[in-house]
This record gives structure tokens, sequence and C-alpha cells, in this order.
């Protein structure tokens, strides 16, 4: 057996209303779900992004919580790579930079394919890139 995708991914952040407002506005996610001072979850295509607050996953739940969902978290800055063409990806650069969020790599691959990084306000690691990076299409 082997998994057939991946379905969600999480970052942590420490500000969920300025996590809300980059990766809702600057990014243009859809928010589905949101929880003060836990966790706000976006639609990016198929998959889900959560964002989480550290400190608020790190508690076990209640012995009667409805959703036992176990503690998790993750110390320091994590990275998440965004699909996107050519075409996408000249014009996230440009957006990018308009909203004054600065590019630290862009860079041809040697097996070819583009791919950009930038920072979200938490430090987490940003990149949209073409998926034929990975040999994806």
């Amino acid at each position: 057996m082997q998994p057939s995708a991946i379905l969600e991914t999480a970052l942590y952040v420490s500000d969920l209303a300025e996590a809300e407002c980059f990766y809702g506005e600057t990014l243009g996610l859809e928010r589905i779900v949101k929880v003060e001072g836990r966790h706000v979850f976006f639609l990016c295509g198929e998959t889900v992004l959560l964002l989480f607050d550290p400190a608020a996953t790190a508690e076990p739940p209640a012995p009667d919580a409805r959703l036992p969902v176990p503690p998790h978290g993750a110390m320091g800055a994590g990275h998440l790579c965004f699909a996107a063409t050519a075409e996408e990806i000249v014009r996230w650069k440009a957006r990018l930079e308009a909203k004054g969020i600065a590019i630290e790599a862009d860079f041809e691959w040697p097996n070819g394919g583009r791919s950009i990084y930038f920072r979200d306000p938490f430090g987490n690691s940003l990149e949209f890139a073409e998926p034929r990076i990975w040999g994806l299409t």
C-alpha cells in the first residue's frame, strides 16, 4: 500500500490574525475553518493548509473532547512549496515584490523548472515552483 496524496500540511505561526491576513489576502487562499487562539485553515487546490498556534496545539485534548487530536507542533521555521506554472511564477514574483515581500532565491533547477523562495511573517520558508522540478506535470 502507498498513500495516494498529501491531504493536508501544517505550519506553525505566532499570530493567527496576521497569518490569516497573509495567507488569505496576500496569497489569496480561501479560509475554510477558524478557531480563535488555536488555528486557521485554508483550502489550496485539493489540499488543506493548516496554520496552528504551536502553544495551543501542544496541549493535550480534554478527556471529553469531541475531536481527540493528539498534541503536535514544531519549533523553528517550516517549509511549504506551492505548485505554479512558469507564467504564474512571474506573476507571483511581481505580486510579492509589490507588497514588499523579499524574494530570497529565484533560480532554474538543473533538471528544468523554476522556483522562487520567500518568507511568511513568521519565518516559514515558502516557495512557488514548477511541478516539473520533481518530474511531475
